[in-house]
């Protein structure tokens, strides 16, 4: 395992979402960190079939373009009743013709895709939002952290937070959804919290005690 001995990184992703999750969790460290958006790279092909391959894949795209290590996010929605779909495919779920996102379109693309199958009862509906950090230094050193929240697909959509498939999704032992929390509620883990809720909020703790904790 290699220590991150810089303050100063490059957070790889182009979603705005994702982006402004990742700043609120490494806030508290004290990191001086532009994205890959705000520093105009080039969004790399996401050719990998797992969320570890995609995650790679960006992390290091943006390490070598910047010079500097680069932690990225692949994530998705992971439905037992679609056999695992839409998985590393979540995003492209919600792309329209013109290359766009809409992601009221992809979560009903999902209920639709739960309707054909039958699965209308919690039990059947169950799922888990997946997300894999990626530590990437420039000379191609790289490190993976994963982090799975199970929960359940509910319908219809509750909630205006959050982003993507948030309002879909509600977690276990929760009575309300992701798009119906709190920015804190959802992902607001800090040092020393025991648990954190989000997946990504997961993959973040181990990626503090790994890289960062001495």
């Amino acid at each position: 395992m290699r220590k991150l001995e810089t303050k100063t990184i490059v957070v790889a992703s182009h979603n705005a979402g994702k982006i402004a999750e990742i700043a609120d969790l490494i806030g508290p460290f004290g990191f001086s960190a532009k994205s890959a958006a705000e520093l105009r790279f080039a969004e790399p092909d996401e050719t990998g079939t797992t969320f570890e391959e995609n995650a790679t894949i960006k992390a290091l795209a943006s390490a070598k373009a910047s010079g500097l290590p680069s932690l990225s996010d692949d994530s998705g929605i992971v439905i037992d009743a679609l056999g695992g779909a839409p998985g590393v495919y979540t995003a492209n779920w919600a792309e329209r013709e013109d290359g766009s996102r809409d992601f009221a379109m992809a979560m009903e693309k999902v209920e639709k895709a739960l309707a054909d199958k039958g699965a209308t009862e919690p039990s059947q509906r169950t799922a888990r939002f997946v997300s894999v950090l990626c530590l990437a230094w420039p000379d191609g050193h790289t490190e993976l952290f994963r982090g799975e929240v199970e929960g359940i697909v509910a319908w219809p959509p509750r909630g205006n937070k959050g982003f993507g498939y948030d309002p879909i999704f509600q977690p276990e032992g929760y009575d309300v959804t992701f798009g119906e929390m709190s920015a804190e509620e959802k992902h607001g883990w800090k040092p020393g919290d025991p648990q954190a809720l989000s997946h990504r909020a997961r993959a973040f703790k181990i990626f503090v005690e790994t890289c960062l904790e001495t």
